[in-house]
């Protein structure tokens, strides 16, 4: 998994990176909801969030990030102020 912002790399992570493999955190989760097909489990984001800078670095509108997982696609998304 990998996170480009304005062209410069700023996140890249696996599954293996997790506190939780993937398979503990289903089968956590099942015991107290039932998932559906579709559904997505939220766990948290790789090193390389704008705040752990030194100033803390923000998304601004005009923004471009690309996100992809390597074998499965990606995707870019554009910063757009809010109306």
């Amino acid at each position: 998994m990998w996170l480009d912002v304005n062209g410069v790399r700023r996140q890249t992570g696996s599954t293996a990176d997790m506190l939780f493999d993937p398979v503990h955190v289903v089968r956590y989760l099942s015991q107290f909801m039932v998932l559906e097909p579709g559904d997505l489990i939220n766990t948290g984001t790789p090193a390389g969030v704008g705040l752990g800078f030194d100033p803390p670095v923000y998304l601004r509108p005009g923004d471009r990030m690309e996100l992809g997982i390597d074998g499965l696609g990606r995707q870019t998304q554009a910063v757009v102020a809010a109306p």
